[in-house]
């Protein structure tokens, strides 16, 4: 490596948004997902950054020693394998991160609300 390479340049900061946006995209990529469900309020003090797009946006992201935790609340086809269709949103969104941000994933937590 050269001198130039290992020299800090600055700092690089990610939009917390930009997390919620990753991981919807992910989920919705996986064939028998239909749409985002409703992600509810969390009753008490989380364990570090909470991230919302808003309110309805499907999606819980928690960094906590900057280790992202997600909780996804999903609307899928009632053709689905719902356990099947989970893992693979939990391996999808997990290498979204990891690939797209660099951040180790600690948690990928799949609700399913609902079937259409």
């Amino acid at each position: 490596m050269s001198a130039e390479s290992e020299r800090k340049l600055g700092t690089v900061r990610i939009a917390p948004g930009v997390l919620v946006t990753i991981v919807s995209s992910a989920a919705l990529g996986v064939a028998g997902v239909i749409r985002m469900g409703e992600a509810s309020r969390l009753d008490g003090p989380g364990l570090g950054r909470i991230f919302h797009r808003d309110e309805n946006s499907g999606v819980k992201i928690e960094v906590h020693e900057e280790k992202v935790q997600a909780d996804l609340y999903l609307v899928v086809s009632k053709e689905a394998n719902m356990h099947a269709l989970g893992k693979q949103v939990q391996s999808d969104v997990s290498k979204a991160i990891r690939y797209m941000v660099g951040m180790p994933v600690e948690q990928i937590n799949v609700y399913i609300q609902n079937v259409e």
